[in-house]
């Protein structure tokens, strides 16, 4: 059972807390003492301690020099901000825009051989037509109350999708849950059109297209949207933020996650019949009411 991302975060967290509060401790202080040393409120000392605000730099800097340990200030300031690294919500992510946000990931794309996706609810971006993306992109800045560049978006995430035709030795891996094919994503015609991209790019040599059936008898149940990116980083999308796991234990047990969805998936004709008769279920523009 993969641990929850978000409580993954939470519990990088409270390790940071743990080991500050141990620090005041083999320090012989309480926290009042440690706090009138900080120049701090003592709400404002228990709520770092009990991991229920991050601290800044330097809080961990002040705290560090009021138990005389400040050898270790530097080592716990990086471990914090990795911890923050690793929970970004997607607003802070996206106030530069959607466009920047798309544009952010291209060093990492190209940085990385083997890409493996497991979605359940939409296709996934490397595989996005522009059309579809605009629909997806425009309700996520609507839900989050953010500008809509969602166009310019599109066309930032259409440009760094090409790598899944450059050549060279990529290799990309994808399990969608059929649900994903009914799921639709702009007009009929976006629609289509990104159907009809999943078959196209489904035959390329560098892409596994695997899909799981409705009716499936599931050994592990539907997850989140993960990306792993080699087996050095696994990206997980929750509703509000990104986490982004780098822990092997964890990397791994998503790893293994991803395997056993992998094998209940179909394949090759199989998947293909699946994309047409979702393309057959669309309904008829030319119908409308």
């Amino acid at each position: 059972m993969p641990v929850s991302p978000s409580s993954s975060a939470q519990t990088a967290r409270q390790g940071v807390a743990r080991q500050m509060r141990e620090l005041r401790q083999d320090a012989g202080l309480t926290l009042v003492q440690l706090a009138g040393l900080c120049g701090w409120s003592h709400s404002k000392a228990s709520r770092i301690e009990n991991a229920r605000t991050p601290p800044s730099s330097s809080d961990i800097v002040a705290w560090c020099r009021a138990c005389a340990a400040d050898g270790q200030a530097a080592d716990l300031v990086a471990r914090s901000r990795d911890v923050e690294t690793m929970y970004q919500e997607w607003r802070k992510r996206a106030r530069t825009g959607l466009r920047q946000l798309q544009s952010s990931y291209v060093a990492l794309f190209q940085a990385t051989r083997l890409f493996r996706v497991y979605s359940p609810t939409a296709v996934p971006g490397l595989l996005q037509t522009e059309g579809y993306t605009r629909a997806l992109l425009s309700g996520n800045a609507r839900l989050l109350g953010i500008p809509d560049d969602s166009t310019e978006a599109a066309a930032a995430r259409a440009d760094r999708s090409r790598i899944i035709h450059q050549a060279g030795r990529r290799r990309f891996v994808f399990v969608l849950e059929e649900s994903v094919l009914r799921h639709q994503l702009g007009s009929s015609d976006d629609m289509a059109a990104q159907l009809g991209h999943l078959l196209t790019a489904g035959a390329l040599p560098a892409v596994s297209l695997g899909i799981i059936p409705m009716g499936t008898p599931r050994t592990l149940w539907p997850q989140e949207v993960f990306h792993l990116y080699d087996d050095t980083l696994a990206s997980v999308e929750l509703l509000s933020a990104e986490v982004n796991i780098t822990q092997p234990s964890e990397v791994a047990l998503y790893e293994a996650a991803f395997e056993e969805l992998r094998s209940m998936a179909v394949y090759g004709a199989a998947a293909r019949a699946l994309v047409l008769s979702a393309i057959e279920a669309l309904p008829d523009p030319t119908h409308a009411p």
